[in-house]
């Protein structure tokens, strides 16, 4: 197994590259572990699964709400689950982020770790820490800041993924590409989706270094004081409109990049917005929808993001160079007809 060590201000997360489910035993004490997982992937999956404790949610962003962390917390009491059981998501991004703010409320916090089954959670939603759930519209508006214990990555749960689960993951990857790595910019800028998905090898080597990129940032900054801020590139527009208009994520971020970019000509003068459009359309990803704009702002006003009056909006001003620009809800209510 090729096994790294990322350190954390109070913990460390052990990351498995490219290896496989069956390797999870020899990790974990099977008996005093629990898998939470959709009823997609355990349809797909059922035989990974015999041995484990198991919990079974409905697949959805819809239920990623208070009332299925009760449910769950009540199948944990009900497996006799104490401080030292470790809580396994195993899915997307909507299993790792409830499977990480469960496991740090119930008993006051156990140790937990995740198998992401998509792209996008492979490179993204599974890494940092940042746990949570909806309340109503509002996206991760109660969560925790906690680091899982491991991450495996078995790669061959991305091999039952529909064409469209790749793409949002493309979306991640290519955010990363704009606010960090012109490099991995000018990469993407050469294939497209189905390369992906028929090179093995380079798709082993997309993930990992997507996901080393994400760890070292998310060192630097755990607690999102500074510069991880830059890791919310395209999502403050993403988020007011997600839930409201059923975009998945990858859609939704897609879109916001868009019209981050389109600010970002504008505000502080970037020259490369084209390409950032041109690039998300290649990976087959939306770059415009038609929004309310008053349930928008409404929306922004609720942003994790926002200091008073104030947004931290994360603009470019070259693609791998981010900044972040405070801006009024009024000035981007001001910007928002120009997209």
């Amino acid at each position: 197994m090729n096994k790294q060590t990322f350190k954390f201000s109070n913990s460390s997360t052990e990351i498995f590259f490219n290896t496989s489910f069956s390797q999870l035993k020899k990790i974990v004490d099977v008996k005093n572990s629990v898998l939470l997982t959709d009823e997609n992937i355990f349809l797909l999956h059922q035989n990974k699964f015999k041995n484990y404790n198991t919990i079974v949610l409905k697949a959805g962003e819809q239920y990623k709400i208070q009332a299925t962390v009760d449910n769950i917390i009540e199948q944990l009491i009900n497996f006799k689950a104490d401080r030292e059981t470790l809580l396994i998501g195993v899915g997307g991004g909507v299993i790792t982020d409830i499977t990480g703010y469960v496991a740090s409320i119930y008993m006051r916090g156990i140790p937990f770790g995740f198998i992401p089954t998509t792209l996008l959670a492979m490179v993204d939603a599974s890494i940092g820490g940042k746990n949570g759930i909806n309340v109503g519209i509002y996206k991760n508006t109660v969560g925790s800041f906690k680091q899982p214990s491991f991450i495996l990555y078995d790669n061959s749960f991305l091999h039952t993924l529909p064409e469209i689960q790749w793409q949002q993951g493309f979306a991640e990857i290519i955010k990363h590409a704009c606010i960090k790595d012109a490099s991995l910019f000018k990469t993407l800028q050469k294939h497209h989706v189905q390369f992906y998905i028929s090179h093995k090898k380079e798709l082993n080597s997309l993930i990992e270094h997507n996901v080393k990129l994400k760890c070292k940032v998310v060192q630097k900054d755990e607690f999102e004081k500074g510069t991880r801020k830059f890791l919310n590139f395209g999502h403050t527009l993403a988020h007011a409109l997600e839930n409201q208009y059923k975009l998945s994520h990858g859609e939704a971020v897609a879109i916001g990049m868009t019209y981050a970019v389109e600010l970002s000509e504008k505000i502080v003068h970037f020259q490369q917005k084209n390409a950032v459009i041109n690039l998300l359309q290649q990976y087959n990803l939306p770059t415009q929808v038609v929004f309310d704009k008053e349930k928008a702002i409404t929306a922004l006003k609720m942003d994790k993001k926002k200091d008073r009056e104030m947004i931290h909006f994360i603009l470019l001003k070259k693609i791998g160079q981010a900044v972040i620009q405070p801006l009024s809800i009024k000035e981007i209510e001001k910007f928002i007809p120009t997209f």
